[in-house]
């Protein structure tokens, strides 16, 4: 049987699914096994497309206008469609010319796999690159230091003079986390140590 899947990234008039409702029924899905969202699609909340993975069945297949009408992402739509695979659920994308059924439809999805984990390597690189850049000039990562200047020397120097973890966070307004983020990022002796 043949499922079709709909979305538009917004719930105002100017978009609908007419356009993808007529290509899928032109390819053959009866109306009743249309499933569809109007939503982003950076949006983890698709009912429509919930309904969709929960209603096919082994032998059917998945069809939908255009590839990014399903995923988010490139590495989102391969997980949706090693789901259905899963389930033994083919996939069909009418623009892209992508069918699972066809000895080329699965190498096109092999390459997409490929493709998804070269851009996460990627990315990884990237950002490793730029922290080290970061580094040698000087710069840390991370969010900046919540505690700094007059107020840290204050916090320091009332654990320096006996106060508590805890009494230094209630007098100064500070998280404990914080707190011991910052004494870290110093170097002060004993941050991580428990006390009351």
């Amino acid at each position: 049987m043949l499922v079709g899947y709909m979305r538009v990234s917004s719930d105002s008039d100017r978009q609908s699914t007419d356009l993808q409702r007529d290509a899928l029924l032109a390819a053959g899905i009866d109306a009743r096994h249309l499933f569809e969202d109007h939503a982003s699609g950076a949006k983890d909340d698709r009912p429509g497309l919930a309904k969709a993975m929960e209603f096919v069945c082994s032998g059917d297949v998945l069809v939908v206008w255009k590839l990014d009408r399903l995923g988010r992402s490139l590495s989102h739509l391969l997980s949706i469609v090693t789901t259905l695979k899963d389930k033994q659920v083919a996939f069909r994308s009418l623009t892209e010319g992508m069918d699972t059924t066809t000895a080329s439809g699965e190498l096109l999805f092999h390459v997409f796999g490929a493709l998804a984990q070269y851009e996460r390597a990627l990315i990884q690189e990237w950002v490793i690159a730029g922290l080290a850049a970061a580094k040698r000039r000087g710069r840390v990562g991370g969010r900046p230091a919540s505690i700094v200047g007059e107020k840290r020397d204050a916090v320091i120097a009332a654990l320096n003079g006996g106060m508590s973890k805890a009494a230094v966070c209630r007098n100064f307004g500070v998280k404990r986390t914080t707190l011991i983020e910052t004494l870290a990022r110093v170097g002060w002796p004993g941050a991580y140590n428990a006390d009351t």
